[in-house]
């Protein structure tokens, strides 16, 4: 079965940073490469938000709130989706997701990594 863990999150002052990881089981290096990956956030009281996507060439786009802070990678050998933050502000709490999208649109989820930016 294909499965998708998050790690790295945690408790971190402002301005500190984090990197967020995805890692797949159950899919070869073949098929990971065939995946668009993206992290999604959901703030306590907010609507899920995309944060961050790449496609299977490794094009990337941001949400505006977070572009110049975070990047997003992959490391298809290793069948893992980054997210480095850096500068992070309180307004990134949230619960960190990872999703991935096959070539037929069909979708994975994480269950999520909690990120809490507090001084």
């Amino acid at each position: 079965q294909v499965q998708f863990v998050e790690s790295g999150g945690g408790l971190v002052q402002p301005g500190g940073s984090l990197r967020l990881s995805c890692a797949a089981s159950g899919v070869s290096e073949f098929f990971f490469r065939l995946y668009a990956m993206a992290w999604y956030r959901q703030a306590p009281g907010k609507q899920r938000e995309l944060v961050a996507g790449i496609s299977r060439l490794g094009s990337t786009n941001y949400a505006d709130s977070v572009k110049g802070r975070f990047t997003i990678s992959r490391d298809n050998a290793e069948t893992t989706l980054y997210l480095q933050m850096n500068n992070l502000m309180p307004e990134d709490t949230a619960v960190y997701q990872c999703q991935a999208q096959t070539g037929s649109r069909v979708e994975y989820w994480g269950k999520g990594t909690l990120v809490t930016v507090s001084s």
